[in-house]
């Protein structure tokens, strides 16, 4: 089977011939006269003969580049159709990979108001703890829980992952109430493995010793938490922003005012080789917006 000429001869062959002109070539191609001069020399010397007449102000094609320029140029109109095909396909659909936490508390209760704004655009969202691999997983955006600090990705605070003490307000009436945070104590600490404990009882001042030789019960994350909390099953540590509805409805209390703050939070993250795919533009701006204005509503 013959060799296919380079690609970049190719190129240079198509819009010369549809330009009739060495000059308009190289200009909308971003190359120089010379170069273009030089990718249809190196075409001619694979075809066996002269491609073009050169004139004073344009060139023409030889019987030969007529014979070839129409196989050329369809060629190149398939390359652009398949491939706007496939462009067209990728910002069609956006994947969100999204902590369940977040998904659950405010993700799903809001996103039908970004799809109104993007009617054409199909959304995809995968609840997931697990970091994403933006190499390997097909997926646009995350939105993940931590410091933000996650090498080689574009991370956007969201909302500071604030946390203080939870549970169902019958829980506490069964021990007569609860009157100072040490009080905590005498229920039962749904993961008492978490650090987010051992900071809140040090800010309330309390000395915790025996946090570490509790019966460890670890749900995976923090919605689990609230469910068991809201269904009488213990306190947990929780980031109260995520459970005004819990409250209001008095499934869940917050008895103490305290909260504490260790620089965690929830983060938009994206490769910053994508962040003028249309699609991620438009989520981005609807979703900090949308959380500022969600945010600004609960103060």
């Amino acid at each position: 089977m013959t060799d296919l000429p380079p690609m970049a001869a190719l190129r240079v062959f198509e819009a010369a011939a549809r330009r009739g002109n060495f000059t308009r070539a190289a200009e909308e191609l971003g190359m120089t006269q010379a170069a273009v001069s030089y990718q249809i020399k190196l075409l001619e010397e694979r075809s066996g003969g002269p491609l073009f007449r050169r004139a004073a102000r344009h060139v023409e094609l030889t019987d030969l580049g007529r014979q070839l320029a129409p196989a050329v140029h369809d060629a190149f109109d398939l390359i652009r159709d398949a491939f706007a095909g496939v462009r067209a396909q990728a910002e069609g659909a956006l994947t969100i990979s999204c902590v369940p936490t977040f998904a659950t508390q405010w993700l799903a209760r809001h996103l039908g108001t970004f799809q109104l704004l993007q009617p054409k655009l199909a959304v995809r969202v995968e609840t997931s703890g697990q970091l994403t691999d933006f190499g390997r997983d097909p997926v646009d955006v995350a939105i993940r829980s931590g410091k933000g600090d996650w090498p080689g990705l574009t991370s956007e605070l969201l909302l500071p992952a604030t946390f203080t003490p939870m549970l169902h307000p019958d829980l506490a009436q069964g021990i007569g109430g609860l009157r100072e945070p040490a009080d905590l104590l005498k229920l039962k600490i749904i993961d008492p493995s978490d650090p987010w404990w051992q900071l809140w009882f040090e800010a309330a001042g309390v000395t915790c010793t025996d946090l570490g030789s509790r019966t460890q019960t670890r749900l995976g994350a923090q919605i689990l938490e609230a469910n068991a909390a809201a269904a009488g099953q213990g306190v947990a540590i929780l980031t109260p922003w995520f459970y005004r509805d819990e409250i209001e409805r008095g499934r869940l209390v917050q008895p103490f005012p305290l909260t504490c703050d260790d620089g965690s939070g929830y983060w938009l993250c994206y490769p910053p080789a994508r962040r003028n795919s249309p699609k991620i533009k438009a989520f981005r701006q609807w979703i900090v917006t949308a959380m500022l204005e969600d945010t600004e509503r609960a103060t």
